[in-house]
Parts: structure tokens; sequence; C-alpha cells
């Protein structure tokens, strides 16, 4: 019933205002969202897996196609999608059959299988490693030398070892062994060295995009000629990159995996293995912070450990920075890799264990991800923090490298007055350390110069170092004569090698005060100890790096096809690169002359070539010989 002013209607008694009425009609229009809502809630799962579903077969269209175009070119693809489904395979198979292999290995765990097991294995290493060298180096005896250099390493450091008994062989052997297998991959094996080589070149080539940021801030002139604004923008660019992994929980995982592979066949501790495996992408004082909890009972042992692999390794952020001087790229990462484990097995030959570990479990330590809150802020951490790092490296180049002027202004006059003339640190180094890096494999003539950067990088900087090696390599590759008056312009491709190992690591006398003061910063209770095994840990992890350095020796041989300088030299060319003055070189030692007056002759390959001669005059503009008289 309506009423006189209609505002109100009765039906049996109950009386329905307007206001009522309109919101039963807004219900019912939107219980169709809510239904909708509701649905969507229920079936979440459903849809995340049908969305995934469609994405992984767009992704896999997309792969197909790419592959097929120019495998070539998608190569980089490829890799990268064989890596993301290993891991998907790796952890399918670890929930589906983990628990069933654990079981089928118990058996192993008996005491008197294991010891024999364990023999056994040794004596097969064993025997494999000498039947190796001796059909190995029956064609190169010079690798023997690097051999016989780390035998000599491994004595001097046992001889300064803190507890001779206490030393745990398990971990010494088992870390040279790995090093030496990865050694052997990396260098000598074909799918290794081009794998190694092919992600070398794909560093560079993602470290030059640092070039568009830097290009438009300072400008192509300054990028292009001022060594400041080559590699300093560089570490700001992988310092946001590492921290964006970082954020991503990626650099965690692979960090986490090296160590649990480590702890189970070396025997070490949890948090020493997690540190040191750390150091193969951050610093020597950011690795410490992947275990900071643990520092305060964290045995010497333990601590000298850490601060082993914080000496023996660079940091992924410095590494752009030497990939950008010219270095070899493949060698700096290989040579990374292979520190950590000698790292931990040199550091339990110097310092083994004599104390109650709090570690010992084989669970391992988590780490958690960053706490940046987006990949934005991680990213812009990233840059902001690393710019602290490279003033710090732009600081220590300037500083080094004006007290060494100044040192070597100090020698030069003091030798002056006994009349020896030319005497700089360098001078000094060549000789005192010559001997040690002969044993290391390099060549006699190339001594003097590796001598001089080893003991640069020791006593200096290892920037000012690998700048060193950078100029050399630059001229050799530029094709300046390999004597010029006397004094060597550059060192051979095998001594590159060579170096490049030795060099690769923070040991040198400054990193002293940087470890001391990022390690007390965590924990100030413990300075005494950290300043007891300091010293200790910089020699131990300086001698990783020429461990690694004697590997290289022992491992590399020449790769690649050698010039065809007959067809080499028969194009015309103006210009001096390393393949012309080979070439040139070898040239002149088959030609001959024949008095003043007649044409020289030639022998070997050059012998009735019609260009020989026009050759010849070339290469005599280019290069000085006794035949272009």
């Amino acid at each position: 019933m309506l009423s006189s002013n209609g505002v109100s209607v009765f039906f049996g008694g109950f009386q329905c205002s307007p206001k009522k009425k309109g919101e039963e009609r807004g219900v019912r229009t939107l219980q169709p969202f809510t239904r909708a809502r509701s649905f969507c809630k229920t079936h979440a799962g459903l849809f995340k897996k049908i969305l995934l579903s469609l994405l992984c077969l767009a992704y896999a269209a997309y792969f197909l196609a790419a592959c097929i175009l120019d495998f070539h070119r998608a190569l980089a693809l490829f890799v990268l999608t064989c890596l993301v489904l290993l891991v998907l395979v790796h952890r399918f198979l670890k929930r589906l059959f983990g628990e069933k292999l654990t079981g089928c290995l118990r058996p192993l765990e008996n005491s008197r299988l294991k010891f024999w097991m364990k023999w056994v294995l040794a004596g097969v290493s064993l025997i494999g490693l000498i039947l190796w060298l001796a059909l190995d180096t029956a064609q190169r005896p010079e690798q023997l030398i690097s051999f016989v250099g780390i035998c000599m390493f491994i004595i001097i450091l046992f001889a300064c070892s803190k507890h001779h008994s206490a030393v745990s062989w398990r971990a010494v052997l088992w870390g040279l062994g790995l090093q030496f297998v990865f050694g052997i991959l990396v260098i000598r094996t074909d799918p290794g060295f081009n794998a190694f080589r092919w992600l070398g070149e794909q560093v560079q080539i993602f470290l030059s995009y640092t070039v568009a940021g830097s290009s438009f801030v300072f400008g192509d002139v300054l990028v292009k000629d001022v060594f400041a604004f080559q590699a300093l923008p560089i570490i700001l660019f992988f310092g946001c990159v590492m921290s964006i992994l970082y954020y991503l929980g990626l650099v965690q995982w692979v960090v986490q995996k090296i160590a649990w592979f480590l702890q189970i066949t070396m025997g070490t501790t949890a948090t020493e293995t997690l540190a040191v495996a750390g150091n193969i992408f951050v610093g020597m004082t950011e690795a410490p912070l992947l275990i900071r909890p643990y520092l305060a009972d964290m045995t010497l042992s333990e601590i000298h450990a850490v601060m082993t692999g914080g000496f023996a390794t660079i940091s992924g952020t410095v590494l752009g920075a030497f990939i950008s001087f010219g270095i070899d790229a493949s060698s700096l990462i290989s040579a990374s890799v292979m520190a950590a484990p000698s790292a931990l097995a040199l550091s339990k030959l110097v310092y083994p264990e004599v104390e109650e570990s709090k570690f010992k479990n084989k669970a391992g330590v988590k780490l958690p991800r960053g706490k940046e809150k987006n990949v934005l802020e991680a990213a812009s951490n990233g840059a902001t923090d690393a710019v602290g790092l490279a003033t710090n490296v732009a600081a220590n180049l300037i500083a080094f490298l004006a007290v060494l002027a100044f040192i070597n202004a100090a020698l030069s006059w003091l030798g002056e007055m006994v009349d020896i003339q030319g005497l700089t640190f360098q001078v000094i180094c060549s000789y005192v350390l010559r001997p040690m890096v002969f044993m290391m494999g390099v060549e006699w003539a190339d001594c003097p110069m590796v001598a001089e950067m080893v003991g640069m990088k020791f006593f200096t900087n290892e920037f000012v170092a690998f700048q060193q090696l950078s100029q050399y390599k630059n001229k050799r590759l530029s094709g300046v004569e390999e004597w010029i008056k006397g004094k060597k312009q550059w060192i051979s491709v095998r001594a590159e090698i060579i170096t490049t190992f030795s060099l690769c690591g923070f040991a040198n006398l400054s990193s002293i005060g940087i470890t001391l003061g990022g390690l007390t910063s965590m924990v100030p209770h413990r300075k005494s100890d950290l300043s007891k095994v300091v010293v200790s840990a910089l020699f131990t992890g300086a001698c990783v790096s020429l461990i690694s350095a004697c590997v290289a020796g022992i491992l590399y041989v020449p790769r690649g096809a050698e010039t065809d300088c007959v067809s080499f030299l028969n194009m015309s060319f103006t210009n001096r690169t390393y393949e012309t003055y080979v070439c040139c070189r070898e040239l002149f030692q088959s030609t001959s002359l024949n008095g003043t007056y007649n044409p020289p002759s030639f022998s070997g390959p050059w012998e009735d070539k019609e260009f020989s001669a026009i050759a010849l005059y070339n290469c005599c503009d280019l290069y000085t010989s006794a035949v272009c008289v």
C-alpha cells in the first residue's frame, strides 16, 4: 500500500523503505563480481599453471625460431636456456629421488669401506698424475719446471705451518686436485677452453655497455682517451649488476652450491667454505658479511681460511676493470674460480685446525636475500656503493704510482752515487724475484719483466701490475720489435697467461689494513686474534696465486692455427701487427745476403717465390735486421 506522501510501502505487515530497496538492488548487482572473485581465488593455482604454460610455449617457439634462423647468433640464448633447464631438472630429480639416493649412499658410510675407497682413489689419482706428466711433458719438458714450482711452494708453506702434525692432507690434496682438474678443463680441453673464451667475450660485450652511460656523462673524448673515464665507470656498472643479482638471490644460490661441493670434498666447515666461495664474486670485505653472525665463534684456523680466500681472489666488480685494461677475460675468470679450492687447501696446510669447531654440520649456512624492496632500489644501492670502491681505486692508483715514482727517483739517486745507473724498484724486484718466477714456468728472457710485475702487485697494488701487463700486451699486439737497444719490450703469450694467474688476487701489503679494518668492525672483541693471523694469511694468499700460475704453466699449450706467413706477406701490408712481426722475423731468418750488388737468396718456404724480395723490402721498412743493409 502506497502512502499519501509516497515514502513507504507495506507488504504483509513489513515496511520497505527506498534506501533498503536500493541496497538490496546493489547487492544483487555486485553478486556476479563477488562470485567471479571467489572463483578466481579458488582456482588461482590453475590459472597460474595455465599462464605459466602459455609463457613457456611462447618462449619455446621464440627459442626454436632463434636457433633455426641463426644458431651462432642465438648461442648465448641457448647456453642460458640450458643452464635454467639444468637447474629445474636438478630440483625436480632432487625432490623426486632425493631420499632414495640418500638411502642408497648410506652403505658407503661404513668406516672400513670408506677407508679403502679413500686409499684406492688416492692411489689411482697419484698413478694418473705421474703417467699424465710423463706423457704430456715428453714433448714440452719446460712444463716440468712449473710442476717443480708447485712442489717448492708446498714445501715452503709446510715448513711455515703452525701445527705440522695436525695438517689435514685430505683438504690439501683435494683442494690442489680440484684446482688442477679445473685447470685441465679450462686450459687444455677444447670444450672448456671454448666455453670460457666465449664467456670472456660475453663479459667484454656486457661491460662495453658502460660506454653508453659514461659517454653521456663525460663525453666521448674523455671516455676514449682518459683511463679514469674508461675503467672506473665499469666498476659502477658492475657493482650495480652484482647488487641486482644479489637481490634476486642468484649470487647466493651459486655461492651455496660451490660451498656445498667444496665442503663435502675437502671436509672443511660450512662457514669458512661459504666465505671462500663468496670471494669468487665479491671482495675481501664483502665476503665475510655472508657469515657475519658466525665470526665471533669461529676458530683461528677458520678465520685464517676466510682471510686467505680474500687475499687469493679478486672481486667480480674489480674483474670488470681488469678486463677493460685488455687482460684476457677467460684467464681472469678461471684464475678466480681456481683460487677458491686452493685457498682452502693451503690455508689448512699453513694453519691447520686444532680447535673444536662449532660449524661441522653438513647442513651449511643459509644466506638471506637482499634487504632492498625492489630491483630499482637494489640497482641504485649497488651503484652508490660502487662509488666508494671506484674512488678508492683511483686514490690508490694516484698514491701508489706517485710513491713508486718517488722511490724510483730516490733509488736512482742512491745508485748514481756508486756508479749504478737506472736503479729502480722494478729492477730490484726483477733480480730478487727472478728465480721464483722462473720456477713458475716463465722463460728466462721474460723473467725480469714478470718479476717486476709480481713485485709491483705484492708491494704496491694489483692495479699497477695489471696496467703494466696491459702495456706489454699492447706493445706485442701492435707489432713492436721484441728487442730495442738490448731491452725487451714485451713478453710471450705463455708468459702473459702465467703472469695473469700470478697477479689475480688481492694479496698486497695495503690489503692488510683493508682486511683488518673490515673484520674488526664486525667483531671488535677479536681484534687481537685477527691481527695474529693476518700476515700468515697474506703470505698464503700470495702463494695461492703463484701456484695457480704454476698450474697454468703446466697446462698451457699454444692454441689456434699458426699464421701462414707466405700467404700473409704476399698481401700488401703497411701496419705493424704481431703477425707482421712474427712473419717478418721468419723471413729475415730465411734470407741470405750474396754480396753488395747481388740480390739476396731465400730458403725454406720462401724459396722460388717471386714476391719474396718485395716482402723483404716491405719488412725492412717496418723492422731492422742485418739482411736489411
